[in-house]
Order: C-alpha cells, then sequence, then structure tokens
C-alpha cells in the first residue's frame, strides 16, 4: 500500500503571518491597543512632570526615575495583559479547539503571541520616550536610552509566562479582574508609582520579595538610581521567577489540554 505523505508549510513564514495576525486582532481592540500606548503617558503626566526636577538621591532626576518606573509597568502590562486576556478570552470561545484542529504546529501559536506581546512593548516605549523627553525634560545619553529600553524589553519574558498562567488559570469573564488585583497591587508595592520610602513601613517589608521589585531595580540602574542589590542579583531574581512562572503556564497549559483532548 502506498503510503501519503504530509507536506506542511515552512515554519518561518507561518510564523510571521500569525504574529501579523496575532498583532492585528489586538491593534484593532482599542481597550487594548490605546490603554496600552497611553496608560503609561498619562500616569507620567499626572505624577512625573510636576516634579521631573526634583533631584532625587544619587543624583538622578525624578523625571528620569519615574521615567525608568513607567517603562517597566508599560512593559510588565502587555505583557500581562496580553496574554493573561487574550488567552482566557480563546478559551472561552473555543479558539484553542479551533487551533487544535488546524496543521499550524502549536510552538508557532504561542510564538506569535510572545512576539506581538514584544512589539506592543517596544510601541510604548516609542511613545513614552520622547513624551518624557519633551514633556518631562530628561535627558539621558543615548547609550542610557538604549540601555533601559533593551532591559526592560528582555527582562519582560518572565511576566509573558505569568500572563500565559493566568490566561489558563482564569476564566474570560474574571481574567480582568484577577489581573487587576494581582498586577497594579505588586506594582504600587514594588515601587514603580512612588519611591519605596514614601510607601508604609510594612509595604517597604514586602516589597524586596516581589518580581516586580527586581525587574524595577533594572530600570532604575540603567538610568543611574541607587538600588538594594545588585544588578546580577536581580537578573538571578528575575529569572528565577520566570522559571517558577513558565512551570505554573506550563502546568496549567497542560492541564487545559489534558481535560478537553484526551
Amino acid at each position: 500500500m502506498a503510503t501519503m505523505s504530509v507536506r506542511r508549510a515552512p515554519v518561518g513564514p507561518m510564523l510571521v503571518r500569525q504574529a501579523w495576525a496575532e498583532f492585528l486582532k489586538l491593534w484593532r481592540v482599542p481597550a487594548f491597543s490605546a490603554t496600552s500606548l497611553l496608560l503609561p503617558v498619562m500616569f507620567y503626566a499626572f505624577i512625573g512632570i510636576g516634579q521631573s526636577s526634583q533631584i532625587m538621591q544619587g543624583g538622578v532626576t525624578f523625571g528620569a526615575y519615574f521615567l525608568a518606573s513607567m517603562s517597566v509597568y508599560a512593559v510588565a502590562n502587555v505583557m500581562i495583559f496580553s496574554f493573561g486576556i487574550s488567552v482566557a478570552t480563546e478559551r472561552g470561545m473555543k479558539m484553542d479547539v479551533l487551533m487544535r484542529a488546524t496543521p499550524m504546529p502549536p510552538i508557532v501559536y504561542l510564538l506569535s503571541k510572545c512576539i506581538t506581546a514584544l512589539v506592543f512593548a517596544a510601541l510604548t516605549l516609542v511613545v513614552l520616550f520622547p513624551f518624557a523627553y519633551i514633556a518631562g525634560g530628561v535627558r539621558l545619553d543615548p547609550s542610557v536610552w538604549v540601555t533601559l529600553a533593551s532591559r526592560v524589553l528582555l527582562g519582560s519574558i518572565p511576566f509573558i509566562a505569568l500572563g500565559f498562567a493566568i490566561g489558563y488559570l482564569s476564566g474570560p469573564n474574571s481574567a480582568v479582574a484577577v489581573i487587576n488585583l494581582i498586577y497594579l497591587p505588586t506594582a504600587f508595592a514594588s515601587g514603580l508609582f512612588f519611591p519605596k520610602q514614601l510607601l508604609p513601613q510594612f509595604i517597604q517589608s514586602i516589597a524586596p520579595y516581589l518580581p516586580l521589585h527586581f525587574f524595577g531595580q533594572l530600570g532604575w540602574d540603567a538610568i543611574g538610581a541607587p538600588t538594594d542589590g545588585t544588578l546580577t542579583s536581580d537578573w538571578l531574581y528575575l529569572a528565577a521567577y520566570g522559571v517558577f512562572f513558565f512551570a505554573l503556564a506550563l502546568w496549567a497549559y497542560r492541564r487545559e489540554e489534558n481535560a478537553k483532548f484526551t
């Protein structure tokens, strides 16, 4: 009996097309695209501009310090919300079942979401950086701008896994509430909106254990602000959180697969 060989489209072009489709899907949802791009700018306008020239510890202006904080906030926000809400929504619409019926490899589906999240995260910085330069009077060396952008984009990868885990562990109607309940309090407690020294003492005692705390320190160190630890320890702690988040996301994904397809 003759055997039939099945030919699969090249992964590269397939990934490009799927990533473009994912990007358009999110871009055409103003509740996500406009919020992701403009919310950090609004926070910077409300909090950062009025005291942007104030000199903080280490000789860094508050405008530069808050730029680093909002860069971290904006990028992590995109990673958690884009993955968490989109995955939960697609589960509710049975899109995962439809994708399972297509010949597209699961890794292409996952990587396309990662690429889309990184592109949106980069776009938030494209909007935020000029605003901080013009309205906040932030003046940094070109190498510092590049260092800040590269650190926050690379450091955001663990939060992709966190968003993915939330998307599989929460329902389509509860994902937004779960993310807000987790992300916003930890962002405040980590010092992204106000320096930790201004927070209540019990929150200051919690902050050093939060992943956003280590992520924030990568940004603050990039602009020359003093931090609690070393750059190496911040990367290591963030990587450890990344391993935990990816393990949690993988467990949640496999649990969903076993429940639906076995």
